[in-house]
């Protein structure tokens, strides 16, 4: 029996790699390197070696080699990342990638090359490679140097530009044949698909894993989990986008569950193998001919590529606040070309938008700048002052001042900067979300009904689902009471004009993706019913069955999208100290004459108004904790209000109390109301399912009202959420964190207990399972 070809291509392959990468470690030479050079030695380049015959399997190799790497990026990243690297990482690795994309289409086009070539040539020139940087960092002894740390969270931060610039390459090329407006619809219609993706990814993925994790060996875990990338890149696909942008996708979701390390584990054999043999198909590209006739390219892109980064690298750090010096390290550092702009040149070659002697050359490139990096890293120090040297004394100045301590270590984010990031988070989420299911009703579920339920019926069932979907969506996208939005509308008129303008662009964008159905379905013009459809749907999501529907749905969604943060830092229960982190007391005495003085609780409503809420009140020698809502503020009252910081800031501003006034943590004002009558205490009571309770919305359950206390937050998997909507159901397994006075919380953990109860007192994070017992 003949052997095939494939299997003895395959022998060679990994042999020759496997003999090549042994020679390299142990000339401490990077591996990638390597591979390179093992497929230079068996491609049909260099005859004087076994060369592979079945090129094409090869080609396929390759092909799920950068699925899987993309599919490994993606695991290696989570949305929590982008907060954790913070800023620097951000705005460095947009400034470096933007500037050397622009320097090295420009070098592209004064050579000669046409606008596809230069445009890939730009793209590859910005990457620089994490493996090499690592492994020089970790050799030379300085990972411990503040400046490493700001270069790997921008190495994180250009992966995940990495994957989306291959989207908007591919655009682009496929622009060629199409005009803008198409370009433009297809970018948008990319990040609506996206969104949706990652929002229903969050919400099912952690909790199918959990629920069947038990039932999967390894082998099984591997098969859905390689199953699930290919999947997804053949969504990607079939929607018009890269297969890679799937599997970086897949990758991501898995990455925030905390089964993430498994999936690493059991899938790393898989991606070695097909990893190695795409960097042996790039080696296998590389044609000695190409490079002798081109070394007058290969040279100057080398040196671009390293001055470039450098460049534009240190401008981005030092806009981000960090010193000269330290951006400087960072930009010498980012030198190499990576590995990433391999995966770039095969998909314009792949497109058929790039020249395939554009391969070698960049291969060539990288090698070069592979090279020195090492040396230039050892000699950062002379490198830097060579660099510094011309510089006039007073651009130094300017920047010392720019990057003075307190703009590198405390980044200050103003009012505006929250408001609009959440106002862009809301429309670009809950706007995509609509949207998409919006579509999704009219062009597939109608038609489908259609066919068996007959037209007529079909239209009313697709109008009243979609309307109740929107509804679900349509609070929380229209959400503008935070403590952010209230401090602009309070602090100054001129800042009215443009948060009203903010509110009409999101109630025109309902009305739009509301008016979609009626007018597909119906054909319906009639003003009447354009302005009525919005309200309508706006007065369908203010129902309690659909306020508590979406909390269900939101509580689930960030319980999966912290599931591996929560995991990791051993889980919400066993970080009492978040209730002293997150909520502060603010006391003051009323004044005689205040607007609010002779009002009760109720009336002042300032729980919905400015999300604070009255703890304890006294009146001369009165002390009422927790009191009612009919309780009468006086002159000369003694009054406790809880909140978050900003809330607070945002409320005694909104009094007109001075800012020097009396706000303490949790902690400190519970240690010292413990000194005095009628104490408040706080409590942890975990729900045990046969409460009467259960199963109930709080304002519901008659827990505040019959025991005069609070629920300030609640735990559920792990997931804490802070000051709970009235509307949130109570189930099993809840962890409610209460305050209130020791009777009334005794009362509670009366009826929650059973036979055993675990209670825990915030203010020492100590725990007692003893029955009744409240710290």
């Amino acid at each position: 029996m003949e052997i095939p070809q494939l299997i003895i291509d395959l022998a060679i392959m990994l042999t020759t790699a496997a003999v090549v990468t042994i020679v390299f470690k142990r000339l401490r030479i990077p591996t990638i390197l390597g591979y390179i050079v093992a497929g230079f030695l068996i491609g049909p380049h260099f005859p004087l070696f076994m060369n592979i015959e079945s090129a094409a399997s090869v080609e396929t190799w390759s092909e799920i080699g950068v699925i899987i790497i993309l599919f490994h990026i993606g695991l290696e990243f989570d949305f929590h990342k982008l907060s954790e690297i913070g800023s620097t990482a951000i705005v460095s690795a947009a400034v470096k990638m933007g500037g050397v994309m622009l320097v090295g289409y420009g070098f592209g086009i004064l050579a000669g090359m046409s606008n596809m070539n230069a445009v890939f040539l730009g793209a590859m020139l910005s990457i620089s490679s994490t493996v090499v940087i690592q492994k020089c960092f970790s050799e030379m002894g300085l990972e411990g140097e503040k400046y490493t740390g700001l270069v790997m969270g921008s190495l994180v931060m250009e992966d995940v530009i990495a994957v989306f610039m291959m989207v908007v390459l591919t655009t682009i090329s496929a622009s060629q044949t199409s005009d803008g407006s198409s370009m433009a619809l297809r970018m948008f219609l990319m990040i609506t698909y996206l969104v949706l993706w990652l929002v229903l990814g969050i919400f099912f993925l952690p909790t199918i894993l959990d629920r069947t994790m038990e039932l999967m060996s390894d082998e099984t875990l591997t098969l859905l989990s390689l199953g699930f990338c290919f999947l997804m890149g053949m969504l990607a696909h079939w929607l018009g986008f890269s297969m890679e942008l799937g599997a970086f996708i897949a990758g991501s979701l898995f990455a925030g569950t905390r089964h993430v390390h498994k999936v690493e584990r059991v899938t790393a054999g898989i991606k070695d193998m097909f990893g190695a043999i795409f960097f042996l198909s790039v080696g296998m590209m590389v044609d000695p001919g190409i490079i002798a006739a081109r070394w007058t390219s290969i040279v100057p892109i080398a040196i671009l590529a390293v001055v470039a980064k450098l460049i534009f690298a240190t401008i981005g750090m030092i806009l981000s606040g960090q010193d000269p010096g330290n951006a400087l390290r960072g930009g010498i550092s980012l030198a190499p070309i990576g590995e990433f702009s391999f995966i770039i040149a095969s998909l314009g070659i792949s497109l058929g938008v790039m020249d395939s002697y554009l391969y070698p050359v960049i291969v060539a490139a990288s090698i070069l700048t592979i090279i020195i990096t090492p040396v230039l890293i050892r000699n950062q120090d002379t490198i830097i002052k060579v660099i510094s040297k011309p510089v006039p004394a007073k651009i130094k100045r300017m920047v010392r001042n720019y990057t003075s301590d307190q703009r590198s270590y405390v980044e200050h984010v103003s009012e505006w900067k929250v408001v609009l990031k959440d106002y862009l988070l809301k429309i670009a989420i809950y706007g995509s979300i609509m949207l998409v299911l919006t579509l999704v009703c009219c062009q597939a579920v109608y038609p489908a009904l259609a066919s068996v339920a007959g037209n007529r019926a079909a239209k009313i069932i697709v109008i009243v689902v979609n309307y109740l979907v929107l509804a679900v969506f349509a609070v929380p996208f229209m959400g503008n009471r935070s403590a952010a939005f209230t401090q602009l509308w309070m602090d100054r008129l001129a800042n009215r004009p443009p948060l009203l303008v903010m509110i009409l662009i999101k109630i025109v964008i309902l009305e739009l993706i509301a008016l979609i159905p009626v007018e597909t379905l119906f054909n319906i013009n009639n003003l009447f019913i354009v302005l009525l459809i919005p309200l309508s749907v706006f007065l369908i999501a203010r129902s309690d069955f659909i306020a508590t529907y979406y909390l269900q749905l939101e509580t689930r969604f960030f319980a999966n999208l912290n599931q591996k943060t929560m995991e990791e830092r051993g889980g919400a229960r066993k970080r009492q100290h978040w209730l002293n982190e997150d909520y502060s007391i603010f006391s003051w005495d009323v004044p005689a004459g205040a607007p609010y003085e002779g009002k009760t609780i109720q009336e002042l409503d300032w729980g919905r108004k400015d999300a604070v809420y009255v703890v304890k009140v006294r009146h001369g020698d009165k002390r009422i904790p927790m009191p009612p809502a009919r309780t009468v503020l006086h002159a000369g009252d003694h009054v406790h209000v809880i909140g978050d910081k900003m809330s607070l800031e945002t409320f005694y501003k909104t009094l007109g109390i001075d800012q020097h006034v009396n706000m303490r943590t949790l902690k400190e004002f519970l240690d010292e109301d413990y000194k005095g009558g009628n104490a408040l205490s706080c409590a942890a009571i975990q729900v045990r399912g046969t409460e009467p309770y259960v199963g109930k919305p709080i304002k519901k359950s008659r827990i505040t009202t019959r025991n005069h206390c609070m629920i300030l937050g609640l735990e559920r998997d792990g997931y804490a959420t802070a000051m709970p909507d009235s509307n949130m159901l109570i189930e099993k397994g809840d962890i409610l964190w209460i305050i209130g006075t020791g009777t009334s919380l005794s009362s509670i953990a009366a009826h929650s207990v059973g036979d055993t109860g675990a209670h825990s007192d915030p203010v020492t994070g100590d725990e007692s399972s003893e029955k009744g017992e409240i710290k």
